[in-house]
């Protein structure tokens, strides 16, 4: 049974409760959450449409909705869920005391007053989730973080369903984060830089300078944000974007947060403590819509494709979770998001918008392709994209857990 009610969701910017006044936002909820059902309804399901409003302002709206909506997004027979036989697990599991030990520690990620033995049972479930998950995969293997995802899911969905949703994630979008090594994970992380040196080198050049690394997005990147959040709705916005996108997606909102921050960082003082003590200090207040838009316009204007190189010295791209996108997407039979979203974007551009650009400081070469491209923020939610793309990985890293 899942945790939390339609009741608890709300919205998570002002962006959708203020300013026009409670009427016109209860409008567009109504109206938003009639499409979704109509996508659910259709034959088949309408899942390029389920995507673009997990995507768009607001996301899924409500837990009930999620409890449908997540399924689809992931290609998941909810009529075929994993058995869950925990006691067995436990005994077997070479991870069992570092699930037990990661699980008694989160605490902060269940609800406030929920009663202690209710969330003693969920802990329990926790734990069974996981180990199945580990058991049935074994070329999966654990890593401190993971749980902080599979909360977020049994949380929203309940045991049975969130062991099938997490076990397809973890094989898909999460799968980098499951080898051996810590390797994939650094190359993920070596995007971050690129990116942001496309949008303000100014900000790249001070963190450089200041040899902070990326190190204090780690925690942002393994668990979805799920371990620095702390207003549940927040953390499940974040989970409808991820999950209708592609999976190098958290990495761009990863960049955006930094350059929102940008005034913040450059007031540091440009030294490696100063900076990464900011910056892993994430603020609870983000505009969370703002950024979400400002994602997929950056993952539209520059593609991992035309970061790799920047990213990486050498080809893995076989053992990515970019590589099995490909695969997720042709097994799903649907219509492919991005193509959706680019039309949409088009289709919704004014003619002026379409040499406009205002994500990038004037750098003249990246202006002109940026120009060209026509691309531009203000369309919010509209531009956003998923892009199926061939990358380069070559990490390096060594292994750094969070607190």
């Amino acid at each position: 049974m899942a945790v939390r009610s339609a009741q608890d969701d709300g919205p998570t910017s002002s962006r959708w409760d203020g300013g026009a006044g409670k009427a016109d936002f209860n409008a567009k909820r109504k109206k938003k959450v009639a499409e979704i059902y109509q996508a659910l309804n259709s034959d088949p399901t309408d899942v390029a449409a389920l995507r673009r409003m997990a995507i768009s302002e607001g996301g899924l709206l409500t837990d009930e909705i999620r409890r449908k909506v997540w399924p689809k997004l992931l290609n998941v027979n909810t009529n075929d869920p994993p058995p869950i036989s925990g006691n067995n697990l436990r005994q077997m599991s070479k991870d069992y005391q570092q699930v037990l030990l990661d699980v008694r520690r989160s605490l902060r990620r269940f609800p406030p007053g929920m009663p202690e033995e209710q969330r003693e049972g969920l802990q329990e479930e926790l734990i069974d989730i996981i180990l199945l998950i580990l058991e049935r995969n074994p070329q999966l293997h654990y890593y401190q973080g993971y749980h902080d995802i599979v909360v977020t899911f049994l949380l929203v969905v309940g045991e049975k369903l969130a062991a099938s949703l997490v076990e397809k994630l973890s094989t898909h979008h999460l799968r980098d984060f499951m080898d051996p090594t810590m390797d994939n994970t650094k190359h993920i992380l070596n995007y971050l830089m690129p990116i942001i040196d496309q949008v303000n080198p100014d900000l790249h050049d001070f963190m450089q300078s200041a040899e902070v690394g990326t190190i204090f997005a780690l925690s942002w990147l393994i668990t979805w944000f799920g371990h620095v959040l702390s207003d549940f709705r927040h953390v499940v916005r974040l989970y409808d974007f991820f999950l209708a996108c592609h999976p190098l997606m958290p990495i761009y909102f990863a960049a955006v947060i930094v350059l929102y921050r940008e005034q913040e960082v450059l007031d540091c003082d440009c030294d490696m403590a100063s900076v990464h003590h900011l910056l892993s200090q994430i603020p609870q207040d983000l505009p969370y819509e703002t950024l979400i838009s400002r994602a997929g316009d950056l993952f539209v204007q520059f593609p991992p494709s035309e970061l790799a190189r920047e990213a990486a010295a050498q080809q893995q791209a076989e053992k990515t979770a970019a590589s099995t996108f490909k695969d997720f997407e042709l097994a799903s039979a649907q219509q492919r998001p991005d193509m959706v979203l680019r039309q949409r974007f088009r289709g919704l551009l004014r003619p002026e918008e379409r040499t406009k650009d205002v994500l990038t400081k004037p750098r003249t070469n990246r202006f002109v392709k940026l120009a060209v491209m026509g691309l531009t923020v203000a369309l919010g939610a509209a531009a956003l994209a998923v892009v199926k793309s061939a990358l380069e990985w070559a990490p390096k890293f060594q292994l750094q857990l969070f607190p």
